[in-house]
């Protein structure tokens, strides 16, 4: 199959379309055919056409599709078992009876999907090989869609709320690294505060001459050193440690808004579905009602049984009429809840690009800073490495002597 084509589904394009060149094709998960321009994610239901301005098909209207929808991919392969099956390709509203009716071209059509958790996934064995929307990029709107085993459990953990985890473990990531930016910053005061407090300790203070100057600036480099410590961990709390505590604040409960939102259309989804079962369950029902009231009027000819039977068929075909209604309201809020997998993986996937974008800023400052204070230290001791150069004992005893000399007679012998 070559890029940004996909084979028509029986009904609608007969032919394989060759499209302009970004746009691709993708199929819904009740089978109707959309584009995608991987350029600028636009979507839209209508065939882009070659020509500007031109409509591929009469009609047809741009719908409120996300930004980017997912070309998701089915489960043909070893790597991708049944369990981890992606979204189903289906056939819109006028092939609604798939999931009930009883003709050999609907039940052959029911074969070709299966159903895990209420979900209706294309069948392994039938279905050929689905797109990717980003198939270079290992996206979260490509590869979340079933469910998948609770290996801490006999459960299962759908594939949104594994990445609702991956969220939060983020965010606590973040946390934790604040944390530990605080304890250096900690490890910085109480340096600093030593350092200023042994650089007014009193020992050697009475060191003279060059030495004695070399010494005083030794001290005085540690006073210097404490600021410039001081300063580095003042940095660090409003330029590292302060934006990685405060990014996102509400994060979490953002998170659980969203967890929410997605957890209530699974619910409706799996409402419908049971509203489907109980409808299909009906027709059938009311098929071998049918059936047997069939039978009678072929063993005894009546007015009764012929009404019996036009009452029966009015009861099958109102039956048939509320499953299509039920398979409907099924197809619309799985196709619901695939749009908004769709928009809401890619924004988590947006989310965590920025967390870890965020970080590495901030950890780059960091280093950044580390480096400044390193420059600033060594500037303290530049003054002391002058001095020690200017040490010079003959000038110092020179200088001592002419300060304390008592006296340059030198005594001479006793005279008898």
């Amino acid at each position: 199959m070559k890029p940004g084509m996909v084979p028509p589904p029986p009904g609608e394009e007969s032919q394989t379309v060759i499209l302009p060149p970004g746009w691709q094709s993708y199929l819904s998960p009740q089978g109707r055919r959309y584009y995608v321009n991987t350029t600028t994610n636009e979507t839209t239901w209508e065939r882009p056409s070659s020509s500007p301005g031109i409509p591929a098909s009469p009609g047809s209207h741009r719908s409120p599709l996300p930004p980017a929808v997912n070309g998701y991919h089915a489960s043909g392969t070893p790597a991708h078992p049944p369990e981890t099956a992606h979204m189903s390709v289906r056939k819109s509203t006028g092939d609604s009876q798939n999931l009930g009716s009883s003709s050999p071209s609907k039940k052959q059509s029911k074969e070709n999907t299966i159903t895990i958790n209420c979900v209706t996934f294309p069948h392994p064995d039938t279905m050929p090989e689905q797109q990717l929307l980003k198939p270079t990029e290992w996206s979260y709107c490509d590869y979340f869609w079933a469910d998948k085993k609770d290996p801490q459990g006999n459960g299962t953990v759908a594939g949104f709320e594994l990445l609702l985890q991956k969220q939060l473990k983020g965010k606590q990531m973040q946390k934790e690294m604040a944390e530990f930016i605080r304890e250096r910053i900690k490890i910085e005061e109480d340096y600093a505060k030593n350092l200023a407090k042994l650089s007014q300790n009193s020992l050697a203070s009475q060191e003279e001459g060059s030495l004695g100057e070399a010494w005083a600036q030794v001290k005085k480099s540690l006073a210097d050193e404490a600021e410039v410590h001081l300063k580095f961990s003042a940095k660090l709390h409003s330029e590292v440690e302060k934006p990685l505590m405060n990014f996102r604040e509400n994060f979490k409960k953002d998170m659980k808004k969203c967890d929410h939102h997605i957890a209530d259309l699974r619910k409706q989804l799996a409402s419908r579905y049971a509203s489907v079962e109980k409808a299909r369950k009906a027709l059938t029902e009311r098929q071998r009602d049918l059936e047997m009231k069939t039978q009678q009027l072929e063993i005894k000819l009546s007015n009764k049984t012929e009404e019996d039977i036009k009452k029966a068929r009015r009861k099958s075909t109102q039956a048939g009429d509320d499953l299509m209604r039920c398979v409907d309201l099924y197809n619309q809020a799985q196709s619901k809840w695939f749009e908004e997998m769709v928009t809401t993986t890619l924004e988590l996937e947006r989310l965590e690009v920025e967390r870890v974008e965020m970080i590495r800023q901030h950890l780059c400052q960091y280093t950044q800073l580390r480096h400044e204070t390193d420059m600033f230290n060594q500037s303290t001791v530049e003054p002391v490495d002058q001095l020690l150069r200017k040490v010079d004992p003959a000038k110092d005893r020179e200088l001592w002597v002419r300060e304390h000399k008592t006296g340059s007679i030198r005594p001479v012998d006793m005279e008898i």
